[in-house]
């Protein structure tokens, strides 16, 4: 099925190092990497930032799954564009690089998907005003993402993602799936602040080191 999709389209910012960790941000339903790349230019220097464009054209932009409700991606579609992700970023970060992923919406769905597919693949995950794909076909027991660091970030008057869905990510990060959680919730509905961003760049400086290179 990833037959069926284009080739991989990715905004490149900041480092060149083939080794410097590479932060990988991830767009929302409807968007493209031209939006989401540039946060990069407010997080943390030394790294390397792709923004990478979801493979399904919708709305005038792309998604990262068919779904049947927002949040709640259908498991067939999530698996083949995992798998096509998984094809490029085998290429751009072999085993050893360091690789966390940065998702805001859909795109913190698509996140949560690839860890919980894949957990020891990844050294941290960004879940942006988003939910985990539950019911989409990936195990979310006890213990899936054990020491893994994850920074969670929600609006408390976000009418976009189902609440219930918002709630079910925040206790599932923050204590069932062992993952080393960040929590923030913030004024406000759905969108990034200034102050996400500042505590999203120090998460990512805490992960990969202090490297201002």
């Amino acid at each position: 099925m990833t037959d069926t999709f284009g080739p991989h389209v990715v905004a490149m910012y900041g480092a060149t190092d083939p080794s410097a960790p590479l932060v990988v941000l991830l767009h929302g339903r409807g968007s493209d990497e031209t939006e989401i790349v540039g946060l990069a230019s407010h997080l943390p220097t030394g790294r390397q930032y792709a923004a990478v464009r979801a493979p399904i054209a919708e709305g005038g932009g792309f998604a990262w799954f068919a779904n049947r409700g927002v949040g709640r991606p259908v498991a067939e579609s999530l698996r083949a564009t995992m798998d096509w992700f998984t094809g490029w970023l085998d290429q751009v970060a072999p085993a050893g690089r360091p690789v966390l992923l940065v998702g805001f919406s859909g795109g913190a769905a698509f996140a949560g998907g690839l860890v919980l597919d894949r957990s020891t693949r990844y050294s941290g995950a960004a879940v942006l005003f988003g939910t985990m794909p539950f019911e989409a076909g990936l195990a979310t027991d006890r213990g899936t993402l054990s020491g893994l660091p994850v920074f969670v970030a929600q609006g408390d008057s976000d009418h976009v993602i189902p609440r219930e869905l918002l709630d079910r990510t925040w206790e599932y990060l923050g204590s069932d799936s062992g993952a080393r959680a960040t929590t923030l919730r913030v004024p406000g509905g759905h969108q990034l602040t200034a102050s996400v961003v500042e505590r999203l760049g120090e998460w990512i400086t805490d992960i990969t080191g202090r490297n201002d290179g």
